[in-house]
Order: C-alpha cells, then structure tokens, then sequence
C-alpha cells in the first residue's frame, strides 16, 4: 500500500511538472491583441511622468521665488543670512528638478520615436501599379 502511494505520488509530481512546461509553450504562441501596445504604454507612462515632474519643477521655481522675496524683506543679518541658505538650497532643488524634467523629455522623445517606428512598420505600404 506504500509503494502504491508513493508511485502515485511521483506520477502526479511528474504530470504537474511537465503540464506547467507545456503551459507557457501554449501561451506564448498567442499573438499581441493590438501590435504596438508597449510603445504606446510607455508614451502613456512617459507622459505621465513628464507631468509629474513639471509639477515638481514649478513647485520649485516658486520657491525660489519665494526665497528671493525672504531676502530682500529680511531685516538683519541674522534674518538676512538665514534667507541666503534658503535661497541657495532652493536654487540647487530648482537645478535637480530641471535636470530631471530635461530627462523626462528625452525620454518621452525617445518613446514616442519607437511608438512611431512601430506604426510604420505596421502600415502595410503600398506599391503604385503601373
């Protein structure tokens, strides 16, 4: 009775081993619903992101804004000093969001050029005949 169990045992491990082989055999053979949906997720995705970081980037230009005012109206040089750091820390945020943001367009550029090489080589062109 033991060794019936566990020949039954092996069987079942080794038909679930080989039907999970067979599994993404049979599912990758299936084709893209629509054939250039990746590029078209990462122009989305990329869009998105630029949004983001345009956000960001205002955000700081704002601050700066800000900063600039608080150094002007600072009263002593206590007050005065202390906007000064503030104003340079704004400054360097301003910087890195501007990079970022520089980025994010390169990346959307990018993006959209493989979305466009896709739908060109999807278009079936057609010869003139003559």
């Amino acid at each position: 009775m033991q060794k019936s169990t566990r020949v039954t045992a092996a069987l079942a491990g080794l038909t679930l081993s080989f039907g999970a082989l067979m599994a993404p055999a049979a599912h990758a053979t299936e084709a893209p619903k629509e054939p250039c949906a990746k590029q078209t997720t990462q122009v989305a995705n990329a869009e998105d992101a630029l949004a983001r970081v345009t956000a960001v980037f205002e955000k700081q230009a704002t601050k700066v804004k800000k900063a600039k005012k608080a150094v002007v109206k600072a009263d002593n040089r206590s007050e005065k000093a202390k906007a000064k750091r503030a104003l340079a820390a704004a400054k360097e945020k301003k910087e890195h969001a501007k990079k970022a943001k520089k980025a994010q367009l390169q990346r959307l550029a990018k993006a959209q050029a493989r979305l466009a090489d896709c739908q060109a080589k999807q278009t079936p062109v057609e010869t003139p005949a003559a």
